[in-house]
Parts: structure tokens; C-alpha cells; sequence
């Protein structure tokens, strides 16, 4: 643990010494910075994508939670009975805020999306819809369910059940995939920064071997590298996310017709990931660095 805590404050503490060693430009500086702000650029994307698509999800099982639908399906003599029947069942029903049955116009509203504005509503044998809204206590779905079969037959009750289980294990499976991404995006970072590290370590083999003929020790000399590639890994990810974060800026704003897609973006602690981003993209550089440092400065004895 102690040694850890030491290698972590030479990275930002640094030495004149051990930085002449690694070179400050060149191919590899360059691979380092690109990836790390290509990776912090994906994955701004993805978390605001999972956390987008989650709130729509959240907001639409919400909304349904506090809705319900009566469907009376009945001959035309007898529907406003029946319709009459069913409001007084709903109207003595604790738990029911409010039950409005809905004009001819809002079913012809409600249809509109897929068949047009002027479907005749009143010439079609649809059925009579009659909205609920809860209180926050709800009611007894499966008790009302028998009080409308015994006094109301043609009323159907639906309380929304089978639309919000599938937009739950939709949201949960989309932040499934964010954290996926997250991981595949870190794993492809490690992978570049240990390519880089690699390579620079191979391109000053014989500084090396000079530093190793005047005392110096392998850790001394990983320490410096693995300083190098951190930072670059911090500065190249914080680039990238400040990009992102303008990316997602400049998108429209939330809409109710839009969806998550004009949407997206990060509110209240959620920011946070545009901080955590960069120094993620630092916990990576580091231990990929040192480990790619360690193993071949062996290859090079």
C-alpha cells in the first residue's frame, strides 16, 4: 500500500530526472492522448444514452402507474348503461381519484396516430373508454375486476401491468449495456496505452541500458513511464469528455415528441460522470502503463 501511495504522488509530484527518459512527443504521446480522448468521447455517449433512455423509461412506467384504462364493449342500445354502471362502480372504489369517460373527440385523438384525424368514431363500433386516474395508495386491481364482471360484463380493466414491466426490464437492460460499453471502451484504452508504453519503452532500450549501468532501478525508471502515460491518459480524457459534454450541449433540447433522443444529456449527480471519466481514464493509463512497464523492462535485462 505504501508503495502504491508513493508511485501515485510521484505522478503528479513528477522528477526532473525520470521525465528526461520518456520522450515528451512522438508517436506514441500522440496514440496515447488520441485514444484516451476517442474512449472519453464514447463513453460520455453511452452513459448519457443509458441514463436518457433510463428517466424515459422511469417517467413512462411512472406515468402508467398512476393511470388505468376501462374498455366497455357492448351493443350501441346498451353502452351508455353500461358505461353509467361502470362510473358509479369506479366512483365507489377506494383508491380511484377520479374515472372520466372519454368524449368521442379524445378516442377520435387517440386514434389519430394510426388512423388519420377524421376516423368517424361515432359511425364504428369502438369501444366506450373510460380513464382512471389512481390515488397515490392505487386500488384493488383484482377485487374491482370481480365487482365489474358481476355488474358491468362488457367492462375490460386494464391497469397498465403489461406496459411497464417491459419498459422496466428495458431500462434495466439498457443500463446493462451502458456499463458494457463502459468496460469494453476502458479494456480498449488499456490496450492502447500498453501498445504505446511498449513501444516506448523498445524505442529507449539502449537509454535504458545506460541508465541501468549507472544504478538505476527498474521501478525507478517504470515510475517515470508509468508518470508520463498516466497524465496523458488524464489530459487526452479530459479532452475528450469536454468535447462530449459540448456535443451533448448543442443537441436539442428535451421534448415530450422527442423522446430520450432530444433528451439526452446529464442532470444532478449524474454530472459527476464528467468528472469520474477522465479519472477513470487515469486508474487505467496507470495500471496498464505499469504492468506493460514492468513485464518489459524484464524482456530488455
Amino acid at each position: 500500500m505504501k508503495a502504491l501511495l508513493n508511485n501515485i504522488i510521484f505522478v503528479f509530484v513528477g522528477d526532473a530526472q525520470a521525465d528526461r527518459m520518456v520522450p515528451p512527443t512522438g508517436f506514441t504521446a500522440r496514440l496515447t492522448l488520441f485514444a484516451s480522448a476517442a474512449m472519453a468521447f464514447l463513453a460520455v455517449f453511452a452513459i448519457a444514452l443509458s441514463l436518457a433512455s433510463g428517466r424515459l423509461a422511469q417517467r413512462w412506467g411512472q406515468e402508467l402507474a398512476q393511470s388505468s384504462t376501462l374498455r366497455i364493449s357492448a351493443p350501441a342500445e346498451q353502452m351508455a348503461a353500461q358505461t353509467a354502471a361502470a362510473l358509479k362502480v369506479l366512483e365507489t372504489t377506494p383508491g380511484i381519484a377520479q374515472a372520466t369517460a372519454m368524449s368521442p373527440d379524445e378516442q377520435r385523438a387517440l386514434l389519430a396516430p394510426w388512423f388519420g384525424p377524421d376516423l368517424p368514431v361515432e359511425d364504428l363500433p369502438i369501444p366506450q373508454l373510460i380513464a382512471i386516474e389512481e390515488t397515490p395508495e392505487g386500488y384493488d386491481a383484482a377485487g374491482l375486476r370481480l365487482r365489474l364482471q358481476a355488474e358491468v360484463p362488457g367492462a375490460i380493466l386494464d391497469d397498465h401491468t403489461r406496459w411497464r414491466k417491459p419498459l422496466q426490464q428495458a431500462a434495466g437492460r439498457l443500463r446493462l449495456l451502458g456499463l458494457l460499453s463502459i468496460g469494453l471502451i476502458a479494456l480498449v484504452t488499456a490496450a492502447m496505452i500498453t501498445l504505446a508504453a511498449q513501444a516506448a519503452l523498445a524505442a529507449n532500450a539502449k537509454i535504458i541500458a545506460v541508465l541501468r549501468l549507472v544504478g538505476a532501478q527498474d521501478s525507478y525508471i517504470a515510475k517515470a513511464f508509468v508518470r508520463r502515460f498516466t497524465l496523458r491518459a488524464l489530459y487526452g480524457a479530459t479532452a475528450g469528455s469536454f468535447v462530449g459534454f459540448l456535443a451533448l450541449f448543442l443537441l436539442p433540447a428535451a421534448q415530450e415528441q422527442g423522446g430520450f433522443l432530444t433528451g439526452l444529456g446529464f442532470q444532478g449527480l449524474s454530472a459527476a460522470w464528467l468528472l469520474l471519466i477522465p479519472i477513470l481514464a487515469a486508474i487505467v493509463g496507470f495500471i496498464a502503463t505499469g504492468t506493460a512497464a514492468r513485464r518489459t523492462l524484464k524482456e530488455l535485462r
